[in-house]
């Protein structure tokens, strides 16, 4: 006799159940299952509360990163603006470096004065990042040039028009750029220091970033950060981020492209609305955005944190893959319209071949974007500027703000 049948009865019953109650964590949490698999009751019992003897395996929690970004869109913001579109995939991998790896979601509220074409625009906290980086692209550098602008309503739409987490553990942050003061002579503002107060009350951190060398703002965003919990920090007008083109990016582009082709999406009609949007954002990226842009994507989609982002929601080859749900329990209607008229041995084969291609060109992406990261820096090393640079800053304020909540980076360098 083997150790599981001799437990009792009323054990055995109590072991089914409970393993049948970790069913759906199982489900939504595909990397428990090594812990499930190892799980055997022990070979005897002498206790006399079986519950006690009997536990389910612990599922670590992923921890929250929630950024949004207030950008300053007027005309003199150009140079950073275009640095931004460049580098928000960097930043995106810098904060995927953790341990362990995060659940990163971006927002962004673009900013400018009254009178302008807005004051505000708001895109809420995602971790489609493909989506927020498609509006991304979109913004341009135009009106202000009076000096101050809404830096009030900026700090207060990124604190109240944002859907923030309720997640006492995660990392919450702001970080404010710009390169003017805010108007204080707005009669119906909500002044910063009463937004920064409601931002302390939700737990988050705002950190300013000083575009230039203006000095009426510079006392304004040393006062926000101080407030706010935050780190302030300048950086040249045109954020001196750190650019490096390599003789990596444009194969993995291309890559990058063709991984992005192995997806099939299924659902019903407002999912697959959700979807083509994002495959919408997707191409635009492709078709608009620089290789070396494309190139961090693919490295950040290739980290545990960019999963979701490659994927998005109700993909077929992974959710098949995982076990998650079988081909033959989807609804005809709700596979995509190739799919639908071919036999379940087609339809297997399809995602099979889909499963096997994104295998191979992962393995591919993963080994050129290491020998990418390795000539980058080389060329850092080089520079005599780079610790100053926008990409240095920030993730020197993440490092340090995220310490003490259970998130280690061992990196001393952000991700270029």
């Amino acid at each position: 006799m083997n150790a599981s049948t001799r437990i009792s009865v009323p054990t055995k019953l109590l072991a089914v159940a409970l393993l049948g109650a970790t069913a759906a964590t199982i489900a939504w949490y595909p990397e428990a299952e090594t812990a499930i698999s190892k799980f055997n009751p022990p070979a005897s019992h002498t206790a006399t509360n079986p519950e006690q003897s009997l536990t389910a395996p612990i599922v670590q929690k992923r921890p929250k990163i929630e950024v949004v970004f207030a950008l300053d869109t007027t005309g003199s913001m150009g140079g950073l603006i275009q640095a931004a579109k460049e580098n928000i995939w960097s930043i995106a991998t810098t904060m995927a470096q953790a341990d362990p790896a995060p659940e990163i979601s971006i927002g962004l509220v673009a900013y400018r004065d009254r009178g302008d074409a807005y004051v505000t625009r708001v895109i809420d906290l995602s971790s489609d990042l493909d989506s927020v980086y498609s509006t991304l692209m979109d913004f341009e550098a135009a009106g202000g040039g009076d000096g101050p602008e809404s830096v009030n309503a900026a700090l207060y739409d990124s604190i109240h028009k944002i859907s923030w987490s309720q997640d006492s553990d995660a990392y919450r942050v702001v970080f404010l750029v710009g390169d003017a003061p805010p108007h204080m002579d707005y009669q119906d503002d909500v002044k910063y220091p009463q937004s920064l107060q409601a931002a302390n009350a939700q737990g988050i951190i705002v950190n300013t970033i000083q575009c230039g060398e203006h000095q009426d703002t510079t006392l304004p965003w040393q006062q926000i950060a101080q407030l706010a919990g935050g780190r302030y920090f300048q950086v040249e007008q045109s954020g001196s981020a750190v650019a490096v083109a390599t003789p990596f990016d444009d194969r993995i582009a291309a890559l990058s492209r063709s991984l992005d082709e192995t997806r099939v999406y299924y659902g019903n009609a407002e999912q697959k609305k959700k979807q083509m949007a994002k495959l919408k954002a997707t191409e635009k990226l492709h078709r608009e955005s620089s290789a070396a842009a494309q190139a961090k994507r693919a490295g950040f989609n290739a980290s545990g944190s960019g999963k979701k982002n490659f994927l998005g929601e109700g993909e077929l080859v992974d959710d098949v893959a995982s076990g998650r749900i079988a081909l033959e329990e989807v609804a005809v209607a709700e596979l995509p319209a190739p799919m639908q008229a071919m036999s379940p041995e087609e339809q297997k084969a399809v995602i099979a071949e889909k499963a096997q291609k994104r295998q191979a060109l992962k393995e591919e992406i993963r080994t050129l974007s290491k020998q990418r990261k390795d000539f980058i820096k080389k060329k850092v090393e080089a520079m005599e500027t780079a610790e100053t640079s926008l990409d240095y800053q920030i993730f020197g304020a993440v490092k340090e703000q995220t310490k003490d909540m259970g998130i280690t980076y061992e990196a001393d360098a952000p991700s270029l």
